[in-house]
């Protein structure tokens, strides 16, 4: 009887110290830390509609959350700066952006967000083939049709504006470019006209592979040292592409009077020296094939603009994407072309005030951002301060670069001079008779004797 009393005074004491004591922290409920709590299994921020799929290196980590993903930086703007007028009524537009790349991408996000901002608006986008781009808008403004706007490089501006084909803008632009360089809106100017909405500065530079490639040649002997060491090295074969390796040597296209004097010496000079890299083994070839290569990884070193900067950085990953400048030469720095992107208006359009804010749109602070984020293209607006420092080195490219003169004898040098290029590295002809050849009928072709 004791015991069973003994018992039941012990099992009364344990009950009152469980009454004192906390209450156990329960079991979790949920997936740890380490199993990917929901928010950052698929953070919307990196599923994204298409012009937001961020490259490699912008890709959170798994334990980040969503907000670490996607910087205010890759967001379209929601809602137009008080700079931006009314767009409303039908617009059409054109561009040459290839389907799929990261400029078209960073185009269409904006495309959304004008679309939702501008509910008064019609918008209808058609995609021309780059090679396409300016004939079909010469052929059909020509005769009363058209885009009401496009966007291009300024290639054709100097040609298109002189044969009234383009509204000039002055008056809709009107204290509106402020915060625009210097460079870009000379570089949409002819005759004392501005001619469209700056976007983009774009020149050639250096792309290296970081983990092949730790110091970049800085000069046209160390890349031609590391060619022959081995290094696999692309040089696109285009007359555009070649340009900018003309000042290394000491060449120039045009005097001041729009004289072609590329056959003077140092143009020949330079495509002797890209011959030299041909016979140790750098590949000269189309840049698209170049791309191709650069992004599998078989190429060490290659010569393209900052359109290809975004899928470059995605294929290849952003931390192996190195930009620097072309190699210094005898004759002084590498001088590739500068040219400027822009928005260009119809002359036949009806409805060009709606146009310009449409564009005006395109090129706010954060759409201009937003092309740093995902294309890799650097801005004509001088508020906008890319983090890429890729970006910011194919602006310093831009800067230093040959401004594209935008002159009527400028047309006539494409043609003569691509011909020149491809008779060059097939063989065809030497340097020097190429260029003679080139630089003769450019001059025949702008009646300069």
């Amino acid at each position: 009887m004791k015991k069973i009393y003994l018992l039941l005074a012990l099992a009364l004491v344990l009950a009152v110290i469980a009454a004192c004591a906390p209450a156990p922290t329960p079991a979790p409920t949920a997936a740890p830390p380490t199993a990917a709590p929901k928010a950052t299994e698929a953070p919307k921020a990196t599923e994204a509609p298409k012009a937001t799929e961020a490259p490699k290196a912008t890709t959170a980590p798994t334990t980040a959350p969503a907000a670490t993903t996607a910087p205010a930086a890759t967001t379209a703007p929601t809602t137009a700066p008080a700079a931006v007028g009314a767009v409303k009524g039908n617009i059409t537009l054109w561009n040459g952006y290839h389907t799929g790349d990261n400029e078209e991408k960073t185009l269409n996000q904006l495309l959304d967000a004008a679309k939702k901002q501008f509910p008064d608006a019609k918008i209808t986008v058609l995609e021309i083939p780059f090679d396409q781009l300016f004939n079909k808008f010469e052929t059909e403004a020509a005769t009363g049709g058209g885009p009401d706007m496009y966007i291009a490089p300024n290639d054709s501006l100097g040609k298109e504006a002189r044969a009234g084909l383009l509204a000039p803008l002055d008056d809709l632009l009107k204290g509106k470019l402020d915060p625009y360089s210097k460079l870009s809106i000379q570089g949409v100017t002819v005759d004392g006209k501005i001619y469209a909405v700056p976007m983009i500065p774009k020149a050639l530079a250096m792309y290296y592979n970081k983990t092949t490639i730790p110091t970049p040649p800085a000069t046209t002997d160390e890349l031609l040292a590391a060619v022959k060491a081995g290094k696999k090295v692309g040089v696109p074969n285009s007359g555009y592409h070649t340009f900018g390796w003309w000042n290394a040597f000491g060449g120039k296209l045009m005097d001041d009077k729009g004289k072609c004097i590329a056959d003077q010496g140092g143009v020949a000079d330079a495509y002797t020296y890209l011959l030299s890299l041909k016979t140790a083994g750098a590949n000269i070839t189309d840049d698209g094939k170049l791309d191709t290569l650069y992004r599998q990884g078989q190429l060490d070193i290659y010569f393209n603009g900052p359109w290809v900067l975004g899928g470059n950085k995605d294929a290849l990953t952003a931390a192996k994407v190195g930009v620097a400048p072309m190699p210094k030469g005898p004759k002084g720095d590498a001088g590739p072309l500068t040219g400027i992107d822009g928005w260009y208006i119809n002359a036949n359009s009806k409805n060009k005030e709606s146009a310009v804010n449409l564009a005006l749109f395109f090129a706010t602070k954060e759409a201009q951002t937003l092309y740093a984020d995902i294309a890799g293209d650097p801005a004509a607006r001088t508020d906008v301060q890319p983090a890429d420092p890729n970006v910011k080195a194919f602006a310093d490219a831009a800067n230093k670069g040959v401004p594209r003169p935008l002159v009527p004898q400028l047309d006539n040098f494409w043609g003569p001079f691509g011909d020149a290029a491809t008779k060059i590295f097939e063989g065809k002809l030497a340097p020097d008779a190429a260029i003679k050849e080139a630089c003769a009928a450019m001059n025949k072709a702008n009646k300069i004797q």
